[in-house]
């Protein structure tokens, strides 16, 4: 294959030791796109699912010269962000984007809380995501966790959802793609708010796994679609079928201590693939 055929992503992130979430599974995700991935990493992370031990941070110096060689260096189709950790690391990978010459898709997973509850992003970041980073975006990605934060209310059925959508919208003035799984029931519905329309996307809610890393996966997926070129919606709609197939054909190990540790399988084979 050319490599001029080959998409190009580029994640920058934080290091998951699990490697179910943070860039290791950004870089699955991108593999199984066919997408070329590179990393910039913001922290590293001592974890397993639902459970966060320890976070050391990168110097703001290295991941600047981390992102700023790569984009010098390849033809980046789309970048995301995940854990950036600090205001400090914020602060200058948006002024990094602001600066490129490039017009580069930004999917931007405001990596806030981890399922366990774990807070993972310093509170003064959250200020400068909303003011620097969030204008730059092609999309935002909040769950209800994450949305809730930031509009400062409970996001508790669908329709509070909605409102929750139109509000964070307007405030932005960007797309964003709300993730309703955790509001369970029968269906795990996310919401796309762009204007005047909303989208709906919906899969089976898949129980009784550790959702570990599936934000990750998600936003890379839609990530790798705008890489190739596809149109937001359709990225969207791409990734909604593949973390879901991820999720249903999940691994299982058996710890140690007898408890059982879910990850998910970033090379589902289940159906997705025929809108790859």
């Amino acid at each position: 294959m050319a490599s001029a055929e080959v998409p190009v992503a580029l994640t920058i992130a934080g290091s998951d030791c699990s490697a179910g979430a943070g860039a290791q599974a950004d870089l699955k995700t991108f593999s199984a796109f066919g997408a070329y991935g590179l990393t910039a990493l913001t922290c590293v992370v001592a974890e397993t699912p639902g459970k966060v031990q320890s976070i050391e941070a990168v110097s703001t110096k290295v991941v600047t010269e981390q992102v700023t060689l790569l984009l010098e260096s390849f033809p980046v189709g789309a970048i995301k962000t995940g854990l950036l950790f600090s205001a400090e690391i914020a602060t200058e990978i948006a002024a990094v984007l602001r600066k490129s010459s490039q017009r580069i898709p930004l999917v931007i997973d405001p990596v806030m809380v981890a399922t366990s509850g774990a807070l993972l992003l310093r509170k003064e970041a959250i200020a400068i995501y909303e003011s620097e980073l969030f204008p730059l975006a092609a999309v935002v990605t909040p769950n209800l966790d994450e949305a809730a934060t930031l509009i400062g209310e409970k996001i508790v059925d669908l329709g509070s959802m909605r409102q929750a959508g139109h509000q964070l919208h307007e405030r932005y003035g960007v797309p964003i793609l709300l993730k309703g799984g955790h509001l369970g029931g029968e269906q795990a519905i996310d919401l796309l708010f762009t204007g005047a329309e909303v989208h709906e996307f919906s899969a089976s809610f898949v129980r009784g796994v550790q959702t570990h890393g599936t934000g990750c996966t998600y936003s890379a997926a839609i990530t790798a679609g705008l890489a190739s070129g596809l149109s937001l919606e359709a990225a969207i709609a791409r990734a909604k079928k593949y973390v879901t197939a991820a999720i249903a054909a999940h691994f299982t190990w058996t710890g140690e201590n007898g408890a059982s540790v879910h990850a998910l399988n970033h090379r589902p084979t289940k159906g997705w693939e025929r809108e790859h």
